[in-house]
């Protein structure tokens, strides 16, 4: 395997297990359980946006048509979705994982639906598994199998590709809405019932 593919390969496998990750984030019950995915989830991000940037800074230093400028090229698709991570994704992590913090010291506490509802964000999940997406078409394209450039295949390919993230953000945005739903609710279905009011007990007749 050429060594530009290896490392296209590697980024590719970073960005789709973060994609993963963040997708099993809501699913999680306990709050401490979520909050360490978190802390996977944002190693994996940092991760996926040093080799992602590495090596796009390595093809623009680069004099001529070394494996890095090929390796380059192919994660150009992925470069937008990656800045998307960089600017929101990011930022959004790390306020899930501050929120996720004040528990713990409760392993075994249920994650609130507010808190499940922040890590189904859709600029959470979908920048994420966008650049994984992106980083597997650059995989293909360097590996003569180029869907953007074929002859006829472009605009199919296209079509394709903005039908798949449509179907992603549809899914993490009604997911989101569906806990963040839960999470209004959720004060009111735990809160204790209000006691009732009874008058005061009257005294006794005093008999002489």
């Amino acid at each position: 395997m050429d060594s530009h593919l290896i490392v296209l390969v590697t980024v590719a496998a970073v960005w789709l297990t973060a994609g993963i990750v963040a997708d099993g984030m809501p699913r999680l019950h306990r709050a401490y359980t979520l909050r360490r995915r978190v802390h996977w989830l944002f190693a994996l991000t940092l991760a996926g946006l040093g080799l992602t940037g590495g090596v796009l800074m390595a093809g623009l230093q680069s004099p001529g048509a070394a494996p890095v400028d090929r390796a380059a090229a192919g994660l150009a698709l992925a470069t937008v979705p990656a800045l998307v991570v960089a600017v929101c994704t990011v930022r959004r992590l790390r306020r899930l994982s501050a929120g996720a913090a004040a528990f713990a010291a409760a392993p075994r506490t249920p994650a609130p639906h507010g808190l499940r509802a922040a890590a189904a964000h859709p600029l959470i999940g979908l920048p994420l598994q966008a650049t994984g997406l992106a980083a597997v078409v650059g995989v293909f394209s360097v590996n003569g199998f180029d869907l953007l450039d074929g002859a006829g295949l472009t605009g199919p390919a296209v079509t394709v590709g903005l039908l798949v993230v449509t179907a992603i953000a549809v899914r993490h945005s009604l997911r989101h809405s569906r806990l963040a739903e839960r999470a209004v609710a959720e004060p009111d279905a735990g809160a204790p019932a209000e006691p009732v009011l009874t008058s005061p007990r009257t005294p006794d007749a005093l008999h002489v």
